[in-house]
């Protein structure tokens, strides 16, 4: 949708599907910062902080895009406060996870960082079933996985496999199961 170093062509709402925001590292390593679904707004920090974009922003389903202009979404933005105060909540609401996903990331190990992955998923994307099992509606690869746990997908097979026959997860592509999310916990 975006490359890194690119201008947005303006500010994004995404209607429908799924993307990421992600980056890579000088060695070719991907590690993805955040999934998004419908309903949320993404060029924020571009448009509203000044920041250059430096991320990469993908579509990972089909996906439904409105965009507008970065002037007039600031023009409305400074005419309609109780708009800025709904997504100044919802950006905070965001960091809170993004800054518990960074202390996994740098205090766990390979088990924590795939856990707290699945977990994520498992609360934003997931539906709990009657059986208590919760279904991640998002497509899940081990090589994804690994962009979000910051891992090798060699290193995110073995662990998954190890949730796996621990009776954590089923993987039922192209949805994973979280079959105990208070032992992934």
């Amino acid at each position: 949708i975006v490359r890194a170093d690119d201008d947005p062509p303006g500010v994004f709402y995404l209607k429908s599907g799924f993307a990421r925001l992600y980056t890579v590292s000088p060695s070719g390593q991907e590690l993805t910062f955040n999934v998004l679904k419908p309903g949320c707004y993404f060029s924020m920090m571009w448009a509203i902080g000044g920041t250059a974009n430096t991320r990469f922003f993908e579509a990972l389903t089909d996906i439904e895009l409105w965009r507008a202009p970065k002037d007039e979404l600031l023009a409305f933005l400074q005419k309609e406060p109780e708009v800025l105060y709904e997504l100044t909540r919802r950006i905070l609401i965001g960091l809170d996870g993004l800054l518990g996903v960074v202390e996994s990331l740098l205090f766990g190990n390979a088990y924590n960082k795939i856990a707290t992955a699945l977990i994520v998923a498992a609360k934003r994307f997931g539906k709990k079933k009657e059986t208590g099992e919760i279904i991640i509606e998002l497509p899940l690869t081990h090589q994804f996985i690994s962009s979000l746990a910051c891992l090798t997908r060699e290193t995110t097979s073995v662990v998954m496999k190890e949730f796996e026959n621990g009776g954590l997860i089923n993987n039922k592509k192209p949805f994973l199961i979280i079959t105990d999310l208070e032992r992934l916990n």
